[in-house]
């Protein structure tokens, strides 16, 4: 081989995830470019036509789609929008599709989005009856002005009443999710947040930083790093703060957004930074089969005849398989994603030496400046290296490293 990638044996690994997507919201939050659908306040389950359709498109989109291996799934992950605005009979009817098509290991983690405000006790037991072992909770933040100007449709007491109620019943593992960066966010609003979500002692805390998506309304109203929007080094602070907070208070940074408690990661999150295979259904989900990577319609009406045109192939995809040297890339740009790293091993067969040597050409900078690491199989950091090795780990130090990812894997995929 000449500086070429060979073939990828993980392609054909056995799919053991499913994400579903419930594209329905109250309202759309001013930052959200994801693929939703509002309905209202008012709006929920099966008093709602639009979601009852909705539901039923899923399932035949379920029932259609061909098994690709024999093993029941370990994780699901009902994501959206608001997956708390269905009803428990309506997630009932979901679950058991696919455990019907692909079935359900029995120790399988099933987690699902619930935001504050949108459940009572009754429903959320419910939910837990039907299997959900793990809810993640859209906090955003904790005070009330931050979380009108995202356009949230609930505020911080109902925070804590919904935080009340997975107590209450106890939700064995329970996520927050935080975002930094916000209009008019200051460091002290961030702080306050890490600590008081800190004080609620979830399993699980998710900390991502505000990207200003186009054709949003955060898009029209503001400029990244112009006032009132943090500049740059008061966000690099916010990330920084969110790293020493969290890790003081006994949450492991495994991944570059996200802190768990030993023992608690979210185990589905980690099929797509280790870059394996996973179903997707819904609106506007994204699938990774056979090495396939495809992403269906983000409009309601459009999905709908998509699954239609899916039925009527017997559930064929015709799309072209990801090509190795993107695979590669992939690989390594979810993989630096964790803190442990990836493991060297994995590349061994899809690099020769020459393509070694031109990714380490592009790091080793990096790991001059402290930024990127490689670690062997003892665990000790390699100070000294000519070329990629194909043993130990490679991963991006903590926090300084992940807060120049984007730098680096600009690199690499150059």
């Amino acid at each position: 081989m000449n500086g070429q990638i060979s073939g990828v044996s993980a392609l054909k690994e056995r799919l053991t995830s499913a994400y579903i997507h419930v594209p329905f919201c109250r309202r759309r939050c001013f930052y959200c470019d994801f693929p939703v659908s509002v309905v209202g306040d008012r709006a929920s389950g099966d008093q709602s036509g639009t979601i009852v359709r909705y539901v039923e498109i899923l399932l035949r989109e379920i029932d259609a789609t061909p098994q690709h291996n024999c093993q029941p799934l370990t994780t699901i992950f009902f994501g959206g929008g608001t997956p708390s605005l269905l009803s428990v009979g309506q997630l009932e009817k979901i679950l058991a599709a696919i455990d019907r098509r692909f079935g359900i290991s029995d120790s399988a983690e099933i987690s699902m989005e619930m935001d504050p405000g949108t459940f009572d006790r009754e429903k959320l037991v419910g939910v837990l009856a039907a299997g959900v072992n793990r809810v993640s909770m859209g906090v955003q933040a904790f005070q009330d002005e931050l979380l009108k100007l995202c356009g949230r449709s609930h505020a911080v007491t109902d925070i804590f009443a919904a935080v009340d109620l997975v107590c209450q019943v106890g939700v064995s593992e329970f996520s927050i999710d935080l975002i930094s960066g916000l209009p008019h966010q200051t460091l002290a609003h961030w702080q306050e947040s890490l600590a008081t979500a800190i004080q609620l002692k979830p399993t699980h805390i998710s900390c991502y930083d505000l990207i200003v998506e186009p054709h949003t309304p955060f898009n029209r109203y503001y400029s990244v790093g112009v006032d009132p929007l943090p500049d740059d080094e008061t966000a690099a602070n916010m990330y920084r703060c969110a790293q020493e907070m969290l890790t003081n208070g006994g949450y492991q940074h495994y991944e570059i957004s996200n802190y768990a408690l030993p023992g608690h990661q979210c185990h589905h999150n980690r099929t797509y930074w280790e870059n394996r295979p996973y179903y997707g259904f819904g609106m506007g989900a994204a699938s990774y089969i056979d090495g396939k990577r495809f992403t269906r319609p983000r409009k309601l009406r459009e999905y709908y005849d998509w699954v239609e045109e899916f039925i009527a192939n017997d559930g064929i995809i015709d799309f072209p398989p990801t090509p190795p040297e993107e695979v590669v890339l992939e690989t390594l740009m979810l993989g630096l994603r964790l803190s442990s790293g990836i493991k060297l091993a994995s590349l061994e067969h899809q690099l020769d030496m020459e393509m070694r040597q031109r990714f380490w050409h592009r790091l080793q900078p990096y790991q001059n400046q402290g930024l990127v690491q490689l670690i062997d199989d003892s665990g000790q950091i390699i100070a000294d290296a000519d070329i990629l090795p194909t043993t130990g780990r490679l991963r991006l130090s903590d926090p300084e490293g992940f807060l120049f990812s984007n730098s680096i894997l600009a690199s690499l995929f150059e």
